[in-house]
C-alpha cells in the first residue's frame, strides 16, 4: 500500500536551532507512523500582509540550513521560490521547490523551476478553479517537468475568507499528478488581524479527514514549538508537541481509505 506524503514544517525557518527540533520531531513522527516525510521552511517570507513584518533568514542561511537538515537527519525537503534568478540555488539544494499560489501563472518562474529538473510542487491560486490548473500543468510540461504537484489552499470566499471546494481534488487528479491539501493555508484568513493573516487552527482536523477521505494523496501542514510566537502565520500553525495526535489520525484514516 502507497504511504501518505506529509509536507510539514515551519512556516519560516526563524533560526537553526527551532528548524532542527521541528525536523528531529518530524523524523521522529515519520518513522513510528510510517509516512513520507518532507521537510519545509521558507527562507523568505515575500509575501507579507505588511512591508514591517519579518520575512525570515534569508536565501543563504535558510538553504544551509535546509541542506543541513537533509543531510543530517536523512529527509527530503522543500522550500518556495518567488523569484526566477532563485531557482537554480534552491534545485541544488532540495527535493522539490514549491511554488506560492499568489504566483501559480508567473510563467518565467515556472519555467526556470521546470528547468532545475526537480520536482515542482504548485500551490494552487485562491483566484483560480481547479481546472483552471491545467494551463500551469502544460506550462510544466512544456519546460521538460516530469514530475508535478498540486497543491489545494483555499479558494478566497469573501473578505478575508477561504474555502475549501473537495470537488477540487477530484478535479485536479484528472491531470495524472500528486495532489495535494494544504490543512493549515487552507484555515486562514488573510488579512484578518489588519496588518497580519489570522486564522482557524481548530478546523485544520476537520478539513484534512475530509480531504483525505476525497483521494488526496499528501497533506501539508506548518508546525511550530510555540507558534504565538512564531514570526509568521501563527494562527494556522499547529503545535510542535501536539503533532502527533494530528499525524496518527490522518494515518490511521489515509490507510483505512487506501487499503
Amino acid at each position: 500500500m502507497k504511504k501518505l506524503k506529509i509536507i510539514a514544517g515551519p512556516c519560516a525557518i526563524e533560526n537553526e536551532e527551532m528548524a532542527f527540533e521541528v525536523a528531529k520531531e518530524l523524523k521522529r513522527l515519520s518513522e513510528k507512523y510510517e509516512f513520507d516525510l518532507i521537510f519545509k521552511g521558507s527562507f523568505d517570507k515575500a509575501n507579507r500582509s505588511s512591508i514591517y513584518s519579518n520575512r525570515g533568514v534569508g536565501i543563504f542561511e535558510g538553504l544551509r540550513i535546509l541542506k543541513k537538515i537533509k543531510d543530517e537527519l536523512n529527509i527530503k525537503i522543500t522550500t518556495d521560490v518567488h523569484e526566477s534568478s532563485q531557482c537554480e540555488s534552491v534545485g541544488n539544494v532540495v527535493d522539490i521547490i514549491q511554488i506560492p499560489a499568489f504566483l501559480c501563472r508567473q510563467t518565467d518562474l515556472l519555467i526556470a523551476a521546470a528547468k532545475t529538473g526537480k520536482i515542482i510542487n504548485v500551490k494552487k491560486g485562491q483566484f483560480l478553479a481547479p481546472w483552471d490548473m491545467k494551463n500551469v500543468v502544460t506550462k510544466l510540461e512544456e519546460s521538460s517537468a516530469t514530475s508535478i504537484m498540486l497543491t489545494e489552499r483555499g479558494t478566497t470566499f469573501g473578505y478575508n475568507n477561504l474555502i475549501v471546494d473537495m470537488t477540487s481534488f477530484v478535479e485536479m487528479k484528472k491531470f495524472g499528478y500528486t495532489v495535494v491539501f494544504d490543512a493549515t493555508h487552507s484555515v486562514q484568513k488573510p488579512g484578518g488581524l489588519g496588518d497580519s493573516t489570522g486564522g482557524n487552527r481548530e478546523m485544520i482536523k476537520y478539513l484534512t479527514r475530509a480531504a483525505i477521505a476525497v483521494g488526496v494523496d499528501a497533506v501539508f501542514a506548518e508546525v511550530h514549538p510555540d507558534p504565538s510566537k512564531a514570526i509568521s502565520d501563527g494562527p494556522n500553525q499547529l503545535y510542535l508537541d501536539s503533532f502527533e495526535d494530528f499525524v496518527r489520525d490522518i494515518c490511521d484514516l489515509y490507510n483505512f481509505v487506501n487499503r
